[in-house]
């Protein structure tokens, strides 16, 4: 689905938008209903998450760089997650994403867990909790073209709902929306996305560390090292994949490894700072 305006319509059952919320496309087939992990008791008298579809418990790590997602699928999918919420500690809020009359059989199922698996892997924004890969099931040609379909209503309702799992990081569309940022044995590129600083894969950074670094810099950067997301090569950290931090600024520290301001460390081909490009 290409981007372009859409309505979406979000319902709160019990009234609250930090609690509930079904959301869907008025157009569309495809449905979604969002939880915290304490409304389990009250979720379950919705007649939808007991349809049959595929669900995503989201949560984090206590000293994760990414935040952690674990992706399955059930016929009465709330039977599913109930196991889950005695046997996995890591998630808060939970999403299923289902059909408006519960037109999904077990195959359908299975194929979107499969998908979803393999596509939330593919762009990395967040770590899987699934132990093992999901089997693709035999389907139809012409059902899987259906279900793919699907899969872009669902992409657009889980980012909407606050959890951008399928949402591709990289965004610039040319050379001229790229920025650089140069220091001692660091160059790297980034662009800058509706949810952070993007800094992509191949990037170079500083190892030694400047003793003002700060210490949420230098923690940080240990964490990246420990999620492979940095590793040492030939004496200078490299960027394994693509990386998405909250600001310029964090972006800029951790690639020069010293305090930094990132808004005019980032600078495009023509040497023109973050900040006079984008704030003034």
């Amino acid at each position: 689905m290409d981007n372009k305006p859409q309505t979406i319509q979000i319902f709160l059952p019990d009234g609250s938008p930090m609690s509930i919320r079904e959301a869907e496309l008025t157009n569309r087939l495809v449905k979604a209903i969002l939880f915290p992990r304490n409304k389990m008791q009250e979720v379950a008298k919705r007649d939808m998450v007991h349809f049959t579809g595929v669900y995503f418990l989201f949560g984090s790590t206590e000293d994760g760089a990414k935040p952690i997602v674990y992706i399955g699928e059930g016929e009465d999918c709330f039977t599913r997650i109930q196991s889950h919420n005695r046997k996995k500690d890591f998630w808060t809020h939970c999403v299923i994403i289902t059909t408006k009359t519960d037109e999904y059989t077990k195959t359908d199922g299975k194929y979107l867990e499969h998908y979803c698996l393999a596509k939330a892997k593919e762009i990395g924004r967040y770590v899987t909790d699934n132990d093992t890969g999901s089997k693709k099931p035999s389907i139809s040609e012409s059902r899987e073209y259906d279900l793919l379909d699907n899969f872009d209503t669902a992409k657009i309702l889980l980012a909407t709902l606050g959890y951008p799992i399928f949402e591709e990081k990289r965004k610039a569309k040319s050379n001229k929306e790229l920025f650089y940022c140069k220091g001692k044995d660091a160059i790297a590129t980034g662009e800058l996305t509706d949810d952070g600083f993007l800094v992509h894969k191949g990037s170079k950074s500083t190892i030694i560390e400047a003793n003002a670094i700060g210490v949420w810099v230098s923690r940080l950067r240990k964490q990246l090292l420990e999620d492979v997301i940095l590793k040492d090569e030939n004496g200078v950290y490299v960027f394994q994949q693509d990386f998405i931090f909250n600001s310029p600024s964090a972006a800029a520290a951790t690639v020069l490894a010293r305090a930094a301001n990132g808004w005019t460390s980032w600078k495009d081909k023509n040497g023109v700072t973050l900040d006079e490009l984008k704030r003034k």
